[in-house]
This record gives C-alpha cells, structure tokens and sequence, in this order.
C-alpha cells in the first residue's frame, strides 16, 4: 500500500465505489453468480471493441499493402508494406486539395461557435434582461428544428446574396446549425459559477467585459474544450452541407472528395482505403489527445445542467 499515491488510492475507491474495480477480498467473498455475471460485463466490453477496432486495423492494413496484394488477398493483414495507394490518393485524388478545404471550413467555424456560444452562454446565465428567458428558449430550438425542413430555401437564399459555392457561405451555414446546441451547452457552465466571484470582481471596480474575460472564462475552460471537438468533430465530418452549397467543386472537402473519389470510376480498393484514412485521421487524432478533456468537459456539464 505504500507504493500506491494518495491520488491513486482515491481513484481506486472512486472505481470500487462505482462498481468497476471490485476489490480483491470482494472478488474472493462474490459468489458464483456475480463472478460469472462479471465475467460475462468483460467479455461483452472485449467482443465490442474487438468489432470496434477490427475495420480500423483492416483498413490500416488495405492501405498500406501493394496494389497486387489487395487484389490478391484483400482480408490479409500487413502481408506487404506500400506507400503507393497513399500516393495515389493524395495526387490521383486531389486529397491534397481536399485536406485544405476541410481545415479552411471546420476551423472558422469552430472558432464562431466556440465564440458566439460562449458569450451568449454567459448572457442568458449571469446578464438579467427582459425576455431572457424567451429568447434562450427561442435559440434553443434550433435543436428541435432538423436541417432538412430548411436546406432547399436555403439554397436559394444563398444563391441570391452570392454566398453559394463559397467558404463564407457554407461557413455561416455550419456556424448557424452548432450555435443552438454551443449556447445550450455553455450556459449549464456558466449558471453553476458561484455568484460571490461576480460580486468580488464587481467591488474591485470590473466592468462586465473584464469579468466574463477574466474571471469566468477561465472557469470554463473544459467546456470550451468539449465544445471545441465536438463541434470540430460535427463540421469535419458534415456531407451534406458541402455537398448542396458548394456545388462548383473548388472548395470541396474530404467528405465530399471521397465520394467523388468513388463515384464514376472503377472500384479501386487500395487508394479507396487511403482516402478513407486521410480523411478520419485527423479527427481520430483530435479524439485521442483530447479525449481526458472531452469526457470532464462533457461530465461536468451533465453535472451542471
């Protein structure tokens, strides 16, 4: 027990509080029934994520085998080692292009998201004014209004004001349909804040700007950061916005390009699977080392809300 941190030991009693870790005298008093019915919660997590990581691992290994060896033996994993579907995928593809695309699409609007969601968050929580409460509830809806009811004028709206097949246009588009859910989001945040801060930094002589920038915006910060992905997530990963206001191609993203990759050409399944991963790779990557910050920002809004 010596060897085992403070911060350690509590974790470990979180865990076996929560029914996670049993702890070994109590594996030795389970009986028979809950050990087999433990057994069983193990087996269930390793099958899923078996089938979870399967088509990862099959598509890391179609991607970087030889053209003749897909052909030959397309289940067979890291039977050879090529970069040439890559290379393929990246020139042949235009992924090069379509890797641009995406980044100058998802990251202005998260930026605008993240932006606007958090200081409407912080008005409808700690700023009184009339109708607060209706116009929260009238942003909120955006939640309860699906895409598809408004995509077609849209179309047409944006074709009048000349924002159709441009960055800007599909920009506002993808910052309109993440606001409603970022404002929602940010507000359980800020309502939790204890009111003796405001009040403090109000005596110090604060103005309002300096007391949202300085004193509860860094309080936030892992909401920002869950917000941040998902909505960094949602926007890299979004066909169907691309795919009805760029109708031109000259800003076409990944989502897009790999559908037009597939689509009037022979079937070619090596750099198919390397345009596959070009096109999930960075967003796997994001998960990964914001996957802490993801759950505590996503946690402790439940928490909050």
């Amino acid at each position: 027990m010596s060897d085992i941190t403070a911060s350690e030991e509590d974790r470990l009693g979180l865990a076996r509080s929560l029914d996670v870790v049993p702890a070994p005298r109590e594996l030795n008093k389970m009986s028979p029934r809950k050990r087999l019915g433990l057994t069983g919660k193990h087996t269930l997590l390793i099958v899923l994520s078996l089938l979870t990581l399967a088509p990862i691992v099959l598509l890391l290994s179609t991607t970087f085998k030889t053209g003749t060896d897909v052909k030959v033996n397309p289940f067979g994993l890291f039977t050879s080692f090529s970069f040439e579907n890559i290379a393929k995928a990246w020139t042949d593809g235009h992924f090069s292009d379509y890797v641009l695309n995406s980044v100058l699409l998802s990251v202005p609007s998260t930026l605008l998201v993240i932006v606007l969601s958090t200081m409407a968050g912080y008005a409808f929580a700690r700023l009184p004014f009339r109708g607060r409460t209706l116009a929260f509830y009238t942003v909120v809806l955006g939640l309860l209004v699906p895409f598809f009811t408004y995509m077609i004028p849209l179309f047409f709206q944006l074709r009048s004001i000349g924002l159709l097949d441009t960055l800007a246009g599909v920009i506002l588009v993808l910052t309109s349909t993440g606001v409603s859910f970022g404002t929602f989001f940010m507000r359980a945040f800020f309502t939790d804040l204890p009111n003796e801060l405001e009040q403090a930094a109000r005596i110090d002589g604060a103005s309002e700007w300096q007391i949202f920038y300085r004193v509860m915006l860094p309080l936030v910060g892992s909401g920002i950061s869950a917000l941040a992905v998902f909505t960094f997530l949602q926007t890299w990963n979004n066909f169907l916005v691309p795919l009805l206001y760029l109708p031109g191609g000259d800003f076409r993203p990944l989502t897009t390009g790999l559908y037009q990759f597939t689509s009037g050409r022979e079937l070619d399944i090596g750099p198919l699977a390397a345009a596959t991963l070009i096109t999930i790779l960075p967003v796997l990557v994001l998960f990964v080392v914001m996957q802490k910050q993801v759950a505590q920002g996503f946690i402790s809004g439940a928490v909050k809300g």
